[in-house]
């Protein structure tokens, strides 16, 4: 979704444009359709925005030449409205005395629109952004007051969204969340507030997150949050982030996603460190163990991490999981929720609109527990959650999802290994021979990308130019055919389809013709079944790329072969997962594309 960051200080900033351009940088994976900054300097707006990369406008816009004692910058993903200058935000009111941006969507846009341009209203363009400045300028023309605007405007606008407004006639800024992640920063001389901590965090740790249905109004040294619907004030104070900002650094890599690929050794020994010692994994057990129906909910990446986990939860701890695509949930299973159920959310940023929407409809229903699994303390995930655990992976700034997933698969590999030690599922001597290749997954994985990245790099030379291409797997590797599809898809812009193996052979089969390539993600110890899957493509002139352990009679029916550290068949698809992100990434940055920024994805999807 879009990103917004607003900034206001005591006096005149010279610099203010290099400090919201910065800003802005910093929220580039949110957004990069278009981009727009606002300040204003002795009551003056000067508004400054267009189509193209925050490095582009704020080139040809001069940005870094805006000055002033307050000021936002919006980094747009398209929703409503395609990209266009007249689409680009922030906004401002009829009257130029308002300017504002949003993050989010306001679902009921095109009435509003219509009905504010037959009431007058100068809307030139269609973003919904646009609609909802001029939503506050009908409402404060209406009450003279800007609090009740706020609050009026909060009953008209439909959707999930979050927003920051600045009055050319005073030294403040407004900030409304209803839906989607927002935060204040408190600083030195400076009050400032953002969609994510990134770019609060290079400013001040002093964080204060804020809830839905909350708003706060902030000088340069003062902040007040109220209840939107009786303008209330809530007391809260400020809390200190130790995230680690150094980690949005690319740290000498060429793009952040294969940063973040080399990362994940670390990410999960981080992550096994914070299970061992979580206080909240107890609790968070016992509603899975209570329950009599357990979901495993997730969109995207999460959702292919929920499909591994759910072979994990059958053969370690004997318990029937259904992994369930988020947004098909409320339909497929709403109706079947008890107040036994388990609802295992699984999110990298614990905004994610689908899910958030599951969260919404449980607590509405007042029935089913929702478990968090999410990377981003503070959302509102975590914060409607009965039970939360963290991903603990930092920053991901990469689009795709690489170090995010695999702690996801880790962290419920974990709980279903848990489980099994709990109720005796596995013999002693099983389980802990899988605790033990556990503490050796960060030393499997970092030898997992050495062994398989000059593979990589030659196999992705070899498909630059293929546009369609499968990707199977069979049993416990399943999810990671799905996850290796996805990131294909995602950042090749190649069409590849993840499936369960033998599945293929009930009508895909028929696209196979001479050295047209399928991607097979394998086990030793399902070589029996998988050859005969193989098989079927080859002596069709198909290309087969087999990734596995090395054995000798997979190597035998491949035309490619990408072999992984051997370790127990549990643990090896997630080594499985590394050349499929690597293959991903290599072939492309062989197609040039920045594999960072795929076009017409956002890293945190807050709309429908």
């Amino acid at each position: 979704m879009c990103g917004i960051f607003g900034i206001v200080f005591k006096d005149r900033k010279k610099n203010l444009g290099s400090i919201l351009i910065d800003a802005g940088k910093r929220l580039v994976y949110r957004g990069y359709d278009s981009v727009g900054a606002a300040t204003i300097d002795n009551s003056r707006i000067d508004l400054r925005k267009d189509v193209g990369t925050i490095k582009k406008v704020a080139r040809e816009y001069k940005l870094r030449q805006m000055t002033g004692d307050r000021g936002i910058i919006q980094l747009r993903w398209a929703t409503f409205g395609r990209p266009s200058k007249l689409n680009a935000q922030p906004y401002s009111d009829c009257n130029d005395r308002f300017v504002g941006a949003h993050n989010g969507n306001i679902v009921n846009n095109a009435q509003l629109r219509k009905s504010l341009i037959s009431e007058g209203h100068s809307i030139l363009g269609w973003n919904d952004g646009e609609t909802l400045v001029h939503v506050i300028e009908k409402c404060f023309n209406k009450t003279k007051d800007k609090k009740k605007a706020i609050m009026e405007s909060a009953k008209v606008l439909h959707g999930d969204y979050a927003y920051v407004l600045m009055d050319k006639q005073e030294n403040k800024l407004y900030t409304v969340k209803m839906g989607s992640s927002l935060y204040l920063g408190v600083g030195r001389g400076f009050i400032c507030c953002s969609s994510d901590l990134p770019s609060v965090l290079p400013l001040t740790r002093q964080i204060v997150p804020l809830k839905d249905g909350e708003f706060a109004e902030f000088t340069f040294d003062d902040y007040k949050i109220f209840n939107i619907e009786n303008c209330a004030e809530i007391k809260r104070g400020v809390e200190k982030s130790d995230l680690n900002i150094e980690s949005a650094s690319k740290g000498g890599f060429k793009h952040y996603m294969l940063k973040e690929i080399y990362e994940q050794p670390e990410t999960v020994r981080t992550l096994l460190k914070i299970m061992d010692e979580s206080v909240f994994i107890d609790r968070f057990l016992e509603y899975v163990e209570e329950a009599d129906q357990v979901y495993l909910v997730g969109s995207g990446s999460s959702y292919n991490a929920c499909v591994s986990s759910a072979y994990y939860f059958n053969k370690i701890a004997h318990i029937p999981v259904t992994p369930v695509v988020a947004g098909a949930f409320i339909d497929s299973f709403g109706n079947a929720i008890t107040d036994k159920t388990a609802i295992i959310c699984v999110s990298q940023s614990g905004e994610t609109k689908d899910i958030i929407n599951v969260v919404n409809y449980c607590r509405k229903t007042e029935r089913g527990k929702i478990l968090g699994v999410l990377n981003v303390l503070g959302s509102t995930l975590m914060l409607s959650s009965d039970a939360y655990l963290p991903l603990a992976c930092d920053l991901e700034v990469s689009v795709p999802a690489t170090k995010t997933f695999l702690n996801q698969v880790v962290l419920l590999l974990y709980l279903a290994l848990r489980i099994a030690e709990k109720n005796n599922a596995l013999s002693r001597r099983k389980t802990n021979e899988i605790k033990k290749e556990m503490e050796k997954l960060p030393f499997l994985l970092d030898a997992s990308i050495k062994m398989t990245k000059r593979e990589c790099e030659k196999l992705a030379k070899k498909l630059v130019d293929v546009e369609d291409i499968y990707c199977l797997g069979y049993g416990l590797c399943h999810g990671a055919t799905l996850e290796g599809a996805l990131k294909i898809k995602e950042i090749t812009y190649a069409h590849c389809e993840g499936m369960y193996s033998s599945e293929f052979k009930h009508g895909p089969l028929a696209i196979i013709n001479e050295n047209y390539p399928v991607i097979y993600v394998t086990l030793p110890e399902d070589a029996h079944m998988i050859i005969s899957h193989m098989n079927e493509v080859s002596c069709r002139g198909g290309r087969v790329i087999t990734i596995a352990e090395e054995c000798k009679s997979l190597r035998e029916n491949s035309t490619d072969y990408i072999p992984v550290p051997t370790t127990l068949s549990l643990i090896a698809p997630i080594l499985n997962i590394i050349p499929l992100q690597l293959l991903a990434y290599h072939w492309s940055v062989n197609k040039g594309i920045n594999p960072d920024f795929p076009r017409n994805l956002s890293k945190t999807l807050t709309v429908d």
